[in-house]
């Protein structure tokens, strides 16, 4: 990985992860991801956060190489989930004079990862509070749910920087070409996009800041155009959506459905949607199906009946999205049952839990294979939908 370059006296010594397949356990990512950390070389110095386990020993090199036979004098402890937080021990033990900054919630979790004593090593710090260490002044302002309780973001005055903990972050490691929204959509939704309410507050804070570049914990160092990542952020914490379209969600147990769903298509394309995003449920990234369901303002749902109820994938796809806050969209449902059909009304059900969700008529049922009739419906469900 080149250097990368933080500013002369903040240094970066983080470390790519590109043999991970799966973040957190169950987001897929193709390109990898990247743990970020900081060194601040001043009369004090700082390290901003550790990096997984999995990459530790790298870390650690990288930390030695900016140290130049210099001691380790604080660890801000950002958020302590461990692909930030589990080499801390391993630092303890490295430098055994440092100390650790954190608030009053991450020294009452630390005992859950760790098992070193604090005694003597706490620098507690709550709301606005300064760390003065030479010519660069700290000073931290609490995020909690942005996205665990105890998160904290620390502003660098002198540099006017922002060490933003998750927040702008993304998937992806730093040497891959690849648009920053995308996978930063992707990473908030799945990742933040419950904490909508807190990631505005946290918003409201920052804007009080004179920021001129952003260092998160995953991803780019943001140093250009910071208004357009910011106002990415104010807009998906709002559950506003960010594009007119349709998102086509489905489940086809033997073919019947996924055939109409190529008809439907055809059909919102002809009557004038700008864009229109067909996903199989059962084969696309779930986590890129979710991440289009809040990006679009509309969304139509189509699933076969199974076992009296829905279709597994159905299922997930609507718990998950209950599950991250969705609302404020307007759907369409289609159901197919080739007899004691079912589906239409338990995605109602999970779509009458969320919050500002208007479901379009006519609600379409296709008995196994899409009709003539059920085709006029699709052409008046298209022009209902792209109506509001």
């Amino acid at each position: 990985m080149e250097k990368i370059e933080v500013t002369d006296t903040i240094k970066y010594i983080g470390v790519d992860d590109k043999t991970i397949d799966l973040f957190e356990s169950q987001y897929v990512v193709p390109n990898g991801v990247s743990y970020n950390s900081y060194v601040i070389k001043d009369e004090k110095i700082v390290v901003m956060d550790t990096v997984d386990k999995r990459k530790t020993d790298e870390w650690l090199h990288n930390l030695k190489k900016e140290l130049e036979g210099k001691e380790v004098d604080y660890l801000v402890v950002s958020h302590l989930e461990p692909d930030h937080s589990a080499s801390i021990k391993a630092l303890v033990e490295k430098y055994p004079n440092m100390k650790l900054v954190g608030n009053a919630l991450t020294f009452k979790m630390l005992p859950q990862f760790f098992n070193f004593s604090l005694e003597g090593k706490q620098v507690l710090v709550k709301e606005a509070d300064t760390l003065n260490i030479g010519k660069h002044t700290l000073q931290f302002f609490m995020a909690p749910m942005v996205h665990w309780p105890e998160v904290m973001v620390t502003y660098e005055q002198s540099e006017k920087i922002l060490f933003s903990a998750d927040g702008f972050g993304k998937f992806g490691t730093l040497d891959t070409d690849e648009d920053w929204t995308c996978e930063a959509r992707r990473y908030y939704f799945n990742i933040v996009g419950k904490y909508g309410m807190q990631v505005q507050t946290l918003l409201k804070k920052a804007a009080t800041l004179d920021i001129q570049m952003i260092c998160p914990l995953h991803g780019p160092i943001l140093k250009e155009n910071l208004s357009y990542y910011i106002n990415k952020y104010a807009l998906w914490s709002s559950y506003e959506p960010e594009d007119d379209g349709v998102l086509v969600a489905y489940n086809s147990i033997h073919g019947n459905t996924a055939k109409a769903m190529e008809t439907l298509e055809k059909i919102l394309k002809e009557a004038g949607a700008k864009k229109v995003v067909v996903s199989d449920l059962a084969r696309e990234d779930m986590a890129e199906v979710i991440e289009d369901a809040f990006r679009y303002d509309k969304m139509i749902l189509a699933c076969p009946t199974y076992d009296a109820g829905l279709f597994p994938f159905m299922e997930k796809f609507l718990r998950h999205l209950k599950h991250k806050n969705f609302q404020n969209r307007i759907v369409g449902i289609i159901e197919n049952g080739s007899w004691a059909p079912a589906a239409a009304k338990n995605m109602q059900e999970i779509l009458e839990q969320m919050k500002d969700i208007t479901i379009v008529e006519p609600i379409i049922h296709i008995k196994t294979t899409m009709s003539k009739e059920n085709e006029e419906e699709m052409k008046e469900l298209a022009k209902a939908i792209l109506k509001k």
